[in-house]
């Protein structure tokens, strides 16, 4: 399976969005960057914040869009041709409101799944493009109605140290990941739950 060369963490820009459920695939960026000691630094022709990390010995981009995010392909396909990077070579961090808080998952390919985040990266790369995600758990208010202001709203404290456990064990995971060893990333990652 392909190796990881860019973790891409989805959310919306600014000090009002930046605690908000939405921006629980920026939250892992930000997290990989630290643990890494690196700093995301604003990068105009990425249209966000991008760092260059070393994880297990595999050079690795970081890049935090700060477009709005129905606008993330705009940034996703500037960092991909920049520096080379195939659609397999990438994985897309971003809030997942079908899986609960201190969950998170690995998919391959596959639609939006009215993420519209993920909807403007595959029109920006190609509707047939398969890249890699992480998906971070950010359980459903129960009417659709709701999801609007859910996921534009913040997590409660439990929540929060839920959604944080779930990056942390991502964290863990992700040299597997980016190594390409997939069936090992998705088997501890898939086994963890902050409820246990």
């Amino acid at each position: 399976m392909s190796q990881v060369k860019a973790i891409i963490g989805l959310g919306n820009p600014g000090p009002d969005y930046a605690a908000t459920r939405h921006n629980a695939g920026a939250w892992l960026v930000e997290a990989v960057a630290r643990a890494a000691g690196a700093e995301l630094r604003p990068e105009r022709k990425f249209l966000g914040l991008h760092a260059k990390v070393r994880l297990d010995g595999h050079e690795l981009h970081l890049l935090e869009p700060t477009t709005f995010m129905n606008r993330s392909g705009g940034a996703v396909a500037a960092l991909s041709q920049f520096f080379k990077i195939a659609p397999n070579e990438l994985l897309v961090a971003h809030d997942e409101l079908d899986i609960p808080p201190g969950t998170a998952r690995y998919k391959q390919g596959g639609g939006h799944g009215g993420h519209n985040g993920l909807r403007d990266i595959l029109s920006a790369l190609g509707n047939d493009t398969p890249f890699h995600r992480l998906r971070i758990g950010i359980g459903h208010p129960g009417d659709s109605r709701q999801v609007t202001n859910y996921v534009l709203g913040r997590p409660g404290k439990t929540e929060l140290a839920a959604i944080e456990s779930a990056i942390d064990e991502c964290l863990a995971t992700l040299p597997l990941a980016v190594a390409g060893d997939w069936a090992r990333a998705m088997n501890r990652l898939h086994s963890f739950s902050a409820a246990d």
